[in-house]
């Protein structure tokens, strides 16, 4: 009984394995063969560059990013704590609490601090 779950395990291997392997050999044998100057430039739909490729973004836009990963990771951390709620009780209840409050100190010091403002 144990081997046969191992041999389960070793067809999935060999047969993940054997499908990256096919999808490699198949990208290598449909890529276009010729290259030449059009192909390898920088930009292939055939529009020059204007100006200089690194301009400074203003620090607004990755405090926005920041606040969103922010909220974001946090309704990753609530949502199994929302699935599971019934069985977890008054100290998984006090801990979420703890946690949006401790976020919540943090958006109210964004807000005080103008981060929020787009402008």
């Amino acid at each position: 009984m144990l081997i046969k779950g191992y041999g389960i395990l070793a067809m999935f291997i060999i047969l993940s394995t054997a499908f990256a392997l096919a999808a490699v050999v198949m990208s290598w044998l449909v890529q276009p063969k010729a290259p030449n100057d059009n192909k390898k430039a920088t930009y292939e739909c055939g529009m020059k560059p204007i100006g200089d490729a690194q301009i400074q973004f203003d620090i607004k836009y990755y405090l926005y990013a920041l606040m969103f990963l922010i909220f974001d990771v946090e309704a990753v951390f609530l949502f199994p704590w929302a699935v599971a709620y019934n069985k977890l009780g008054l100290f998984a209840l006090v801990e979420a609490i703890i946690f949006i409050g401790i976020l919540f100190i943090g958006l109210v010091y964004a807000w005080k601090k103008d981060i929020l403002k787009w402008q």
